[in-house]
């Protein structure tokens, strides 16, 4: 509850950071801080390998033997695997990344890649206490450092761009120069303060990393990890360091190798729409200028950054979508726990349960989030991104969102299926089933990116078929694995239904409201009918059970409310 709990702060306050970007530099900022982060991603994961998750599992398995030297000795030995993996990879990302934007044909982007470089090298020495304090069932400090990361990220990184553009334009009213180039007119200013100013505001991350880790360090000195002196002394000799260091190694790779591909992700969506973008501005700019008009600034064009600029403009739509992923990457941490025990246990009715209440309640929320985001694209971005600098963008990214909104619910129902994939025993099966789906990616989005009336839609149809794929194959291992099939209708037929319903609601009341309200008002009375519609046709078509309300904050009071009004059994 309390890692949940700081999850949705932290992701919150990242959606805030990114929204006050987008609307401060436009789709071309957009498009370099997405552009980092594409490179930056795999990069960590690569660092990290899925040693956090495998100390906190070895250390509670020790624990629960009381074999607290092991616990220690599992502390000291990640603490040099971190280090040579995060210094390894830190210095991977500073020369790679001169090679990555000279791909991506954005050489503007160096600035953002080399100030998010040091994240990947102080995020390694925050997994050392990390994963330790998680496997000692203590997730206070790894909540209270992620938030200290997401506040510093914030408050620091937009401080720091705010005080570059207002420093970048100063010099250039005075002198005509910034940061020793010469500019004639303010847009070239701007074109070469974005760069930096982006730079700038992802320093607040590194920053950020940098307090979360001596906040972890300082815990640990002077807290401690809460073994006694006593129990020590009465715990068994350690196993051998290699012995150890293998069984570490042998936990990790799976994990990793099934993290280091999903991250992978958006470094194909990036590279190949910049790549694809850039050829088509090449070869027939006529042709993708005609599908957008006049939503491409001539800035843009004049200065060859389309291609960044419509990244950014798909960044601007994913940064909605990434709420949703978040809120189900909670229920696949939680889906562990309660699947795990069961199989372990041989309770097949138990186990179904189980499997039943993770599913339904992964699509409770993502359906009618996909199919809302679908239908008020274009309101709901304009409620978040409430500045006319970013009109143009807003209108492109709502196009995406569009598509977009139906991905989300791939994208983010596959994630509790791999980790109950997990919880029985198959670590292989997504690492496989992710490795097949960017595979298919790669190949989807290369061939429609490049055709010039689908462009940055390609890469939402690659998603929608490649996550779609391990929607439905995951399903089918979990199935095939446990030997249980589970109630389809309830858990997608019912939630389908009610999902329809709530976006139908939204629909047409957004449209009703627009004639009394303005638009921004008129869109937060729309979404507050839709989710009202959405919770009576939860009720009419019996899509929530007692179960799945357990699962939610305060859920045992909510399921006594519901029983006196005989609403649910």
């Amino acid at each position: 509850m309390v890692l949940g709990g700081s999850m949705v702060i932290v992701k919150i306050m990242g959606m805030v950071y990114k929204i006050l970007l987008s609307g401060q530099y436009g789709g071309v900022g957009t498009g370099l801080f997405n552009s980092a982060y594409a490179l930056y991603n795999p990069l960590f994961m690569l660092s990290t390998a899925g040693f956090p998750i495998a100390i906190s599992r070895m250390v509670s398995e020790s624990i629960t033997k009381k074999r607290y030297k092991d616990v220690r000795q599992i502390h000291m030995l990640s603490v040099p695997i971190f280090i040579v993996a995060g210094w390894l990879c830190f210095l991977a990302m500073i020369v790679g990344g001169f090679i990555y934007v000279k791909i991506i044909h954005a050489d503007n982007a160096i600035f953002a890649l080399l100030c998010l470089s040091p994240t990947i090298f102080f995020g390694c020495l925050m997994s050392i206490y990390r994963g330790y304090f998680e496997g000692m069932k203590n997730m206070a400090p790894t909540a209270i450092s992620e938030i200290i990361e997401a506040t510093c990220k914030l408050f620091l990184g937009f401080t720091a761009s705010f005080v570059v553009q207002k420093y970048g334009m100063s010099c250039y009213e005075a002198t005509g120069y910034v940061f020793g180039t010469k500019c004639t007119n303010q847009v070239e200013a701007e074109n070469v303060i974005i760069p930096i100013a982006i730079g700038a505001a992802i320093l607040g991350i590194s920053l950020g990393s940098l307090f979360g880790f001596l906040f972890l360090f300082i815990r640990y000195k002077r807290g401690g990890d809460g073994i006694t002196r006593e129990e020590l002394q009465n715990a068994p000799p350690p196993r051998k360091s290699s012995q150890t260091l293998r069984v570490m190694v042998r936990t990790a790779i799976p994990i990793g190798l099934g993290a280091i591909i999903m991250s992978l992700g958006d470094m194909v969506d990036s590279t190949i729409v910049n790549i694809r973008i850039n050829g088509i501005m090449q070869n027939d700019p006529d042709a993708l200028l005609n599908v957008y008009g006049s939503l491409i600034p001539d800035y843009v064009y004049d200065s060859g950054t389309t291609h960044t600029f419509l990244y950014g403009c798909y960044g601007i739509a994913l940064t909605l979508m990434m709420l949703v992923t978040a809120v189900t990457q909670v229920f696949g941490t939680t889906a562990l726990p309660s699947v795990t025990a069961a199989w372990t246990e041989g309770n097949k009715e138990k186990l179904k349960k189980s499997m039943e209440t993770v599913m339904r309640v992964t699509t409770l929320v993502t359906i009618p989030s996909g199919i809302g985001m679908s239908v008020l694209a274009e309101p709901l971005l304009s409620l978040i991104y409430n500045s006319s600098s970013v009109s143009d963008e807003v209108e492109i990214g709502s196009r995406v969102l569009t598509i977009m909104g139906i991905s989300v619910i791939f994208i983010a129902t596959s994630t509790p299926l791999c980790s109950m994939l997990q919880a029985v025993g198959r670590m292989d099966v997504p690492l496989k089933l992710f490795a097949v789906s960017m595979v298919i990616k790669i190949v989807v989005n290369y061939i429609l990116v490049g055709i010039p009336a689908i462009n940055i839609q390609g890469a939402n149809v690659g998603s929608i078929v490649s996550y779609g794929f391990v929607t439905v194959a995951a399903l089918f291992v979990l199935c095939r694995e446990t030997k249980i099939v589970p109630d389809f209708v309830s858990i997608f037929v019912k939630p389908l239904m009610a999902g329809v319903v709530c976006g139908a609601a939204a629909y047409f009341s957004e449209i009703f409201f627009d004639f009394f309200f303005r638009q921004r008002l008129a869109t937060i009375l729309a979404v507050i009918v839709a989710m009202v519609a959405y919770v009576i046709a939860l009720f009419v078509f019996k899509a929530i059970k007692r179960e799945d309300i357990l699962q939610m904050p305060k859920g045992n009071k909510i399921v006594k409310l519901l029983e006196k009004r005989k609403l649910i059994r």
